[in-house]
């Protein structure tokens, strides 16, 4: 069931993806609060089901993932929760500063969680501008 549902996301993703890419010819909605080097990325902190939570809960203690995890100055845009799986966390991060996190991950998650890492955009400004023109047209 997990596998099935990891295939799922992934395709209704990549629907997403094409049909944002093909369908913003045009949209221009700025993020102002963005800046010009920045980009999201979306990390999965998927659960060990092994372990209980309490073994997580040591384990990331031990590796000092609370105090490495999100590097410093690196914006934690959310920091989501999603049942059967594990921890949804998107970050806006400096393109200089990949790695850091990266590195961050890999020090201190491993082991606790498996991951994942997504470059990400935020879709809901385009949803809604798009929205609001053909609510016009009604």
């Amino acid at each position: 069931m997990p596998k099935t549902f990891a295939v799922a996301v992934f395709a209704l993703f990549a629907m997403l993806t094409a049909w944002t890419v093909e369908g913003q010819a045009g949209i221009e909605v700025p993020n102002k609060k963005a800046a010009a080097d920045t980009f999201l990325l979306t990390i999965f902190l998927k659960h060990d089901q092994s372990k209980t939570i309490g073994q997580i809960r040591k384990e990331l203690e031990a590796t000092g993932f609370w105090r490495v995890f999100p590097p410093k100055g690196i914006a934690v845009e959310s920091w989501k929760v999603v049942m059967g799986i594990g921890q949804v966390v998107t970050l806006r991060v400096p393109a200089s500063r990949l790695r850091e996190v990266n590195l961050a991950i890999e020090k201190t998650a491993w082991g606790a969680f498996r991951t994942e890492f997504y470059p990400t955009y935020d879709l809901w400004p385009i949803v809604q501008k798009i929205k609001k023109e053909q609510a016009g047209t009604r």
